[in-house]
């Protein structure tokens, strides 16, 4: 029987979390599981990626503060659709969970996939009670990282049973180490630093601007092979654009915007830079370590444990300027060094992240979370 699975987010729009979703709906056999999405906001042509079975969409259009009409309406909804099994993910989903139960749904799964700016650590006392409260309604977790699994057990209460830790898989064939000449925006004696992800204030990025800025401004010879890539969207692009005009060096540095060519984007970079002030565990950096490069990461979060220090990149404080500095001239005079960690990431992203094993992953907890259900129905109906 084929089970019928609702998953709810705040807004399904690029980004990592939305791009699991994606490898997970073009992966698990539509006779298996059918997919319904949720947003509580709204939804954008990211969807289109999925492509290996048909999934619908609904928007509830939620607004900012804390009116409750949105709980009506999912609730509506949720009586309509008549799903098998609930998924919510991240904080802003979570109270979903409660509608779920209103609405007659005992099978759920809540999925971790990182914290945001205003939660960084997952200590906020208030967003903490709302995720304690949730707790006994959840059926299973599902954490992206060790690190959120730990979190999940130690500062929410969540007993080990309840904790699935999978990571991220990615796709090894689309991702994969350049061959041939470099696109023509960079000369192919160049060292090209990168970065792909949301410019929002979590990743950082202005930290990855400004160590490149120094690095120009106290050798200015690196002008003439050093230079910056940073694909994506969000409020920081324009602090960004403006460091680089104000150093006279935007000439050096290409910022695009929304781009759908990534797996190229990726191709043409040398080393992949992430400069994040907490991560869950970075589609980003798996993407980067399928096509063969070198990562720089802040050691937080998720990061450490894509990245092993001096092994297939290299970790540094979040925030540290002169560490991020040192890290990008580690590898600007080193092809050989970066050939090597290149060599070694690729080999772990093939190893060690697959999609094919992500889904089989989740797969075993939908179908866990649904036995439980049945076996408890059955009870009280005895």
């Amino acid at each position: 029987m084929t089970a019928h699975i609702v998953h709810v987010v705040h807004r399904f729009d690029t980004g990592g979390m939305e791009n699991g979703m994606v490898n997970l709906f073009n992966t698990l056999p539509p006779t298996r599981y059918r997919h319904t999405v949720v947003a509580l906001t709204d939804y954008s042509g990211f969807r289109h990626r999925i492509t290996a079975q048909r999934v619908d969409f609904h928007a509830l259009g939620r607004a900012p503060g804390n009116g409750l009409g949105w709980t009506a309406r999912l609730w509506k909804l949720l009586r309509q659709l008549q799903p098998d099994l609930v998924h919510t993910r991240n904080l802003a989903a979570l109270e979903a969970q409660f509608v779920a139960l209103a609405a007659g749904i005992r099978a759920t799964v809540h999925g971790e996939h990182g914290r945001d700016v205003f939660d960084l650590h997952g200590r906020n006392w208030k967003y903490n009670l709302l995720r304690r409260a949730a707790r006994p309604l959840v059926s299973n977790y599902i954490a992206v990282s060790r690190d959120l699994a730990g979190w999940l057990r130690r500062d929410i209460g969540v007993p080990e049973s309840k904790i699935h830790q999978i990571y991220n898989g990615v796709d090894s064939v689309k991702f994969r180490p350049r061959v041939g000449p470099r696109p023509d925006f960079a000369h192919p004696d160049s060292i090209v630093f990168g970065s792909v992800g949301r410019m929002v204030e979590v990743k950082d990025y202005p930290a990855l601007v400004r160590a490149f800025i120094q690095i120009m401004r106290q050798q200015p010879e690196r002008a003439e092979r050093a230079r910056l890539v940073i694909v994506g969207d969000g409020p920081a692009r324009a602090t960004c654009l403006d460091m680089l005009q104000g150093a006279g060096l935007a000439h050096l540095a290409w910022l695009p915007g929304v781009r759908d060519d990534i797996p190229d984007i990726m191709q043409a970079i040398d080393v992949f830079v992430l400069p994040s002030k907490n991560e869950g565990i970075s589609n980003t950096i798996l993407e980067a370590m399928a096509c063969g490069l070198p990562v720089v990461a802040t050691a937080v979060g998720g990061n450490v444990e894509l990245v092993e220090d001096g092994v297939n990149g290299l970790l540094v404080p979040p925030g540290d300027l002169g560490t991020m500095v040192q890290a990008l001239l580690f590898y600007l005079d080193a092809p050989a060094r970066i050939a090597a960690h290149g060599a070694s990431a690729r080999r772990q992203a093939e190893q060690r992240y697959s999609i094919p094993a992500m889904a089989e992953a989740y797969a075993a907890v939908y179908d866990k979370t649904l036995a439980r259900a049945r076996r408890n129905a059955a009870e009280r109906r005895e």
